[in-house]
């Protein structure tokens, strides 16, 4: 109770002026952040003409943030001499507004390098690219990670704890540590490797285990892929760099393969025919592959003539591989209904002893 009418005291015997003076510091930081964090910005980006791109910039908010952190800060400077202000809590000040200030650049910094940042757009422009892919994605996501935590040591010097003591610490806590975390090392891991080697990436159709859908994200611990069902199924990255992956989105041409099983009655001109016929149809069809065409009277079957029908669709995606393959299977049927041929069905003969 002493101490506060001390400072009572104190703050009732200080001049008004110095009080008014600590207050319209402040009003003008406050009301001037928006104008000076913009000129600053504008400064880096001179070539930047539109006012709407400057204020969307990374640092934009952060400077604004900052610049009124700093009229208060300045202000309390400003009343440190007549309050007489502790020593120890003017070191605290000290700390907090160092410490607020590495926060808000890091921020700041850690914003620059998001995919919808004016730098990263910038880089794939030079780049010829139109989207982020997954190695981008990751690099973002590693750097700003770095980013926050030389922040994070930046902040424990500031309070002046000793690093070399809590480095010891973490040395004698390490391999309790890796145990917990083997897992997490294995999935971090196999990010990396999912990074470098890029099996897949966002976007993509893949295959593997029980599982079948389209990548959604990848991250540092696990990829998430959304299945045909409409679910969500997170897998764990370690397992993916350790399995056998079928990334249908890297096709380049997709097989169409049809037995057709003639009746075994059928004259052997009729047979070369529909052979014949059915080849040209697939070489005038614009989603078949020319050099890939296969029409050939494969065997003989106890069932009746089967004839190989082989070929290649560029058409990869499925539901347009779909539409290519019906729109040859209806082709066949018509040959065949036109040359009066009957498709043979497995049949048995049951005999029945009296």
């Amino acid at each position: 109770m002493e101490q506060i009418r001390e400072f009572v005291e104190k703050v009732m015997g200080l001049q008004i002026i110095d009080i008014i003076i600590a207050i319209c510091i402040i009003i003008l930081f406050i009301a001037l952040s928006s104008s000076m964090s913009y000129g600053i910005v504008k400064l880096f980006k001179m070539k930047e003409k539109r006012g709407k791109k400057i204020r969307e910039s990374a640092f934009y908010k952060p400077l604004k943030l900052f610049i009124s952190i700093l009229g208060i800060y300045i202000a309390i400077l400003f009343l440190n001499k007549p309050l007489q202000i502790n020593e120890q809590v003017m070191n605290f000040v000290n700390k907090c507004f160092i410490i607020v200030s590495i926060l808000i650049f890091a921020r700041g910094l850690a914003q620059s390098f998001v995919p919808n940042s004016t730098l990263v757009i910038r880089w794939l422009k030079k780049a010829n690219k139109d989207e982020i892919d997954s190695s981008m994605n990751f690099i973002l996501k590693a750097i700003r990670i770095i980013i926050y935590v030389i922040a994070g040591f930046l902040v424990i010097t500031t309070l002046g704890i000793n690093l070399n003591g809590l480095i010891a610490g973490f040395g004698i806590t390490g391999v309790i540590v890796t145990l917990a975390a083997q897992d997490t090392a294995k999935n971090l891991f196999g990010g990396l490797v999912i990074f470098l080697d890029k099996p897949f990436a966002v976007g993509d159709w893949i295959q593997f285990d029980n599982f079948e859908g389209t990548v959604e994200d990848i991250t540092f611990r696990s990829t998430r892929i959304r299945t045909f069902e409409n679910s969500v199924v997170n897998v764990p990255n370690s397992v993916l760099s350790n399995t056998s992956i079928n990334n249908w989105s890297k096709m380049e041409k997709r097989r169409v393969k049809i037995i057709l099983c003639l009746e075994q009655d059928t004259p052997l001109y009729k047979v070369q025919t529909v052979c014949k016929r059915i080849e040209d149809m697939l070489y005038e069809r614009d989603g078949i592959i020319d050099d890939s065409v296969i029409v050939k009277f494969d065997e003989i079957s106890n069932n009746g003539i089967n004839i190989l029908i082989y070929s290649f669709t560029n058409s990869v995606d499925y539901n347009s591989y779909l539409v290519e393959k019906e729109k040859v299977n209806y082709r066949i049927m018509k040959i065949l209904d036109e040359e009066k041929i009957n498709l043979s069905y497995d049949t048995k003969t049951v005999y029945l002893k009296n």
